[in-house]
């Protein structure tokens, strides 16, 4: 049989299932789970100008949350769009 070599995070993911800490879920759960991250699959390109202090800001705001700004942007817009 031949051997799997895994990442850090898949040797995570396997040592958290081993330990017990993930669940069964129903199917309908399951089904609105995908859908869930089905829809914050990112599928298109924006390209925009902004004002630069703005940016700035925004950066800010995203650093003190841990995430990246850009993700931070696609958030929002997120938000709105909904």
């Amino acid at each position: 049989m031949k051997k799997i070599k895994l990442s850090r995070s898949e040797k995570a993911i396997e040592a958290a299932l081993v330990r017990g800490e993930y669940r069964p879920v129903k199917r309908a759960e399951f089904d609105r789970i995908a859908e869930a991250i089905a829809r914050r699959k990112k599928d298109a390109v924006l390209n925009i100008r902004v004002n630069s202090h703005d940016l700035d800001n925004i950066k800010q705001k995203a650093k003190q949350m841990g995430i990246p700004y850009q993700t931070f942007v696609s958030e929002l817009i997120h938000q709105y769009a909904v």
